[in-house]
Order: C-alpha cells, then structure tokens, then sequence
C-alpha cells in the first residue's frame, strides 16, 4: 500500500470532555488540530458524570476550605460564560438541568452545617432555603432538616459532548488501534500511522484517553506520568416521582454522604443517579448487596416519597488520575509533557468541573512550543475516514 504522509499541528488521542474542550480550543487559536477516538464520543468517565458543575464547597464540608476547593472556585463561573455565548468556547447550546444545586443535612448535623455555612468564607456562596421556597421533594412536614441552595451547575452530559463536537465534527475520527500505530524516533513521536496507508506527521500529541492513557503510554514504552483508578460504584434508580432533584446530602464525613442528580429517560420516566459515599463504599459490593443499601439510603432520607415501583441498577467507573501518594484525590487538573518524549502531552482534567483548567494548562504549553499555529484546513485525506458516535448514558443503557 503506498503511503501518503499529511501533515497536522496536533493530534490529539480521546474524545471524552478532556479531548473535546481542547479540540475547539486549540482550533478556535488557529492550529490545525484532529482528534482520534477508539470508541464513542465521551465513552467512560464523561458519559458516567453526573454533570455538576461545582465551585468546591462540597469539599469543604468538613469545615473549612482546601486547596481542592479552592482551586476550583471559579469553576462555575468559567463554565456560565461559555454557556452564555462569551467564554473560551462555545456552549450556548448546551442543555442546563438546573442552574443550581442544594445541600441538605438531617436534624442531628443541622448545628453542624448552619455554624459552617454562616462563617465569612462562604458569604455569597451559600443561601439557606426555607418556607415556600423549598423544592417539591423538601416541602414536606416530615423533612426536619437543614437546606441550602448552591451556585453550582448541573449540565446534561450527552448534550454537552454533542456541544463541544458539533463545531469540530469535522476534525474527529474514529481509530482502531489493532490497526494504527503511534510512530516513535528516538524521544520524540514522529507521526500516526492508520491502516488505510496514511501517515500523519506531527508536531505535538496530547493524550487525553482517560484510562487510556496508560496503554498509550505502554505502547510508546513511557513510564511517566503514572496513572491510578480510583473506582466508584454509583447507583441508578428509574421511577415516576415527577420531581427532579440535585442534591448533596450531608452526613458525619467531610465528603457527602450523597449525591442525586435527575436524569429524563425516553420513555417518559425518571432516573436519579446516586453518588457520594454511596458510590464510594460500594466498591466491592456486588449490585444486589449495594442496591439495597441505596434503597434503605433512600427510605431513610425520604420517608415520605414511595420508591416501591422502582427499576434499579449500578454502573461501575474507574477515575483516572495522575498517580498521588496513597492513591489520595488529586486536588487539581494536570497536564503536562511525558519527561522521556518531547513531543507527547499527557493530560487529565481529574473531574468534569475541571475540565477547562486541564485545557488552559495543555494550551499554555503547547503555545509555548508552536507560537504560530499554522491556520490550515482539515487535509483532504482525512474526510473519508469513520466518525465516532455520541455515547450512550447509563440511565438509557441499563434499563
């Protein structure tokens, strides 16, 4: 087969949030930019977010402000602007599931929270909701606790990945690994070889795969950066209660004890997808055992709503991380060059609010090296390979 070499400013390899964001960006500066994806659009950790939007206060619940929280701040902010037609990139068509989310506490940690929530650090973050102002699912006698409204997002992930690629959707493609091949010369990757004899040369790769990015790594024989999982188990529950609801529920551990976030199905009905530290100590239970431990969770926080009709599953998902002392919670997004190749970026946004910092970072390192992007079109060869589709959620695909 003869070979036809092409010429490209960057490849970028995964098309989940990580991948996308940074696509628009580096196009909208004018690189000529393609993204590679194995599998569908937003496959694993973007497809199984819940999709908040959060500015860190949910860190913070132990009673004062870290690192983490803090670098996260002004998260939502950036994230408002871009869906508001003025920011980095443009997300204005994106659908919002709501435009805030509450946090609640049962009555024996309400002193707890309140002391906290009225401390001067969190002036303006944080409003108590009482009375008439109570959404549906707290306005009930039975609820004796604590609630609070927070100015974070909650965005619908199939529509924001279908968002972030409609602009570039000519610059993504499908790539079967059985038969491509990332190129390496010496310390550097020299180019993308796919099976239908093109070779694309160059100047940079960013690898922003996920868990992906450990066998990328493997395949160029790269052992830095490392990578750690971090599993969860969340939990998915499809009902009629016609309330949605976007919650954090505190409990005696500084991280919440549960998060809910409300997802419409096709067919008419509700799913509310469990997080928290639900998710967290069901790792290594198997589904029956951790369902019912989400059940009675439920039955004890909401005594008054019935969850007797009820579809239940549990989706698994790994958090790919750079690799921490202890396998702890990184604290902010990373992104930065494989020490052994010049030329290979690796990158991990640690969590969806955080997505853009990951982008800011990789795009302050990649200027640096190629100040002038070249401003070229997608090369004509490309056109006829296969496109990737948008994944699937798990609240469609589980039921």
């Amino acid at each position: 087969m003869t070979e036809t070499r092409i010429q490209v400013d960057s490849i970028i390899i995964g098309g989940g949030i990580a991948g996308l964001w940074l696509l628009n960006r580096l196009v909208n500066l004018g690189y000529n930019a393609v993204l590679f994806e194995q599998d569908e659009l937003g496959k694993g950790q973007t497809i199984a977010s819940q999709g908040m939007i959060h500015g860190g206060i949910k860190y913070a619940l132990g009673g004062s402000l870290t690192g983490e929280s803090e670098a996260i701040a002004a998260m939502p902010g950036h994230w408002a602007a871009c869906l508001e037609n003025h920011g980095d990139v443009n997300l204005g068509d994106c659908n919002i599931l709501s435009r805030h989310f509450y946090l609640w506490s049962t009555q024996s940690l309400t002193s707890k929270l309140t002391s906290f929530f009225a401390s001067k650090m969190l002036r303006g973050r944080v409003n108590a909701v009482k009375g008439k102002d109570k959404p549906p699912v707290f306005d009930d006698p039975a609820f004796k606790g604590s609630l609070y409204k927070l100015a974070d997002l909650v965005l619908d992930v199939p529509s924001l990945i279908e968002t972030l690629a409609k602009p570039v959707q000519n610059r993504i493609f499908s790539i079967d690994w059985s038969q491509a091949e990332l190129q390496k010369s010496g310390q550097r990757l020299s180019g993308l070889k796919l099976d239908n004899g093109l070779l694309l040369e160059t100047d940079l790769v960013v690898l922003t795969a996920g868990a992906g990015n450990e066998r990328l790594l493997d395949s160029l024989q790269l052992k830095k950066p490392a990578m750690q999982l971090r599993p969860l188990q969340q939990v998915l529950v499809k009902h009629s209660y016609p309330h949605p609801l976007y919650a954090h529920c505190m409990g005696s551990n500084p991280s919440p004890r549960l998060t809910i976030s409300s997802h419409h199905c096709r067919d008419g009905k509700s799913c509310w997808y469990l997080g928290g530290d639900l998710a967290t100590e069901g790792v290594g239970m198997n589904s029956a055992e951790l369902i019912d431990k989400a059940r009675s969770e439920l039955f004890s926080l909401f005594p008054w709503i019935d969850f007797g009709h009820c579809e239940w599953a549990t989706l698994p998902v790994d958090r790919a991380e750079p690799k921490q002392s202890q396998l702890i919670k990184p604290d902010k997004a990373y992104a930065e060059w494989a020490p052994d190749c010049d030329n290979v970026m690796v990158a991990w946004p640690t969590k969806l609010t955080l997505a853009p910092n990951m982008v800011e970072q990789a795009r302050s390192l990649i200027a640096a090296r190629l100040p002038e992007p070249s401003r070229r079109s997608v090369p004509e060869a490309l056109t006829s390979l296969p496109r990737p589709a948008i994944a699937t959620p798990c609240w469609e695909s589980l039921f």
